[in-house]
């Protein structure tokens, strides 16, 4: 994140301008930064044999690349090299609920990713951005784990998307009816918040006895889902 000096700023292309609800939109680099951290599933649209789909999937985020991978879209994307993409990332932050269903909302943070993305080819960059993908969902598991052996990796489709055309929306706060006509009908409003937390773990029933869960785990349960990864560098 940036702590100091100018603003980063996205440059507004024909596919990341804001026509609606402008004042949610948002081309700050580093809110974009944000929410990519934040989460570690996206949801990645590309055209397969003609057909369009969308296709969810895990992703790791470097600060300057998307790294994610998928059956069907990698083997997609690998036979038609030039492919546009469009990769969204959201979180859900609560429900709002006005006077009126007409004025109902979310509360959320979204991004928007296009391009083009490459299949990552070269070993250490395709060890790298499986690492970068690991640790965006646990952090710690890809130094507990093994790694993939050479034959594992050359089974593997790695994507690599860049982060140069992208577009970030927010909706937050009440409903925007408290001060309109239906104030007066004397109805409750306001936000009911969504918070996920990390559950219990449960082992493998054939997880022999005695092989307790790492710490990078344990340490995570009960806390927010919904909180910044801990990027790490390659």
């Amino acid at each position: 994140m940036n702590s100091g000096g100018p603003r980063r700023q996205l440059p507004e292309t024909g596919r990341t301008r804001h026509r609606r609800l402008r004042e949610q939109g948002s081309l700050d680099r580093d809110r974009l930064d944000a929410i990519l951290d934040t989460g570690f599933l996206c949801h990645l649209g590309v055209t397969v044999d003609g057909h369009l789909l969308v296709v969810p999937t895990v992703y790791g985020s470097d600060g300057s690349s998307l790294y994610f991978h998928g059956s069907v879209a990698s083997r997609s994307l690998v036979a038609s090299p030039g492919a546009q993409v469009c990769v969204t990332v959201t979180h859900v932050d609560g429900l709002v609920l006005a006077r009126s269903v007409f004025e109902h909302g979310v509360n959320y943070r979204s991004a928007m990713i296009f391009g083009t993305p490459r299949q990552v080819t070269d070993p250490e960059e395709k060890l790298a951005g499986l690492r970068c993908l690991t640790e965006q969902a646990a952090p710690g598991q890809w130094d507990y784990a093994r790694r993939p052996s050479r034959r594992e990796l050359a089974a593997t489709a790695l994507l690599a998307l860049p982060l140069d055309e992208a577009s970030v929306k927010i909706r937050t706060g009440a409903p925007d009816d408290g001060e309109g006509e239906d104030a007066r009908l004397g109805l409750w409003a306001g936000v009911m918040p969504l918070r996920s937390v990390w559950g219990g773990l449960e082992p493998d029933p054939l997880l022999p006895a005695g092989i307790g869960a790492p710490a990078h785990l344990t340490q995570r349960v009960g806390t927010a889902a919904n909180r910044a990864a801990r990027r790490q560098a390659p």
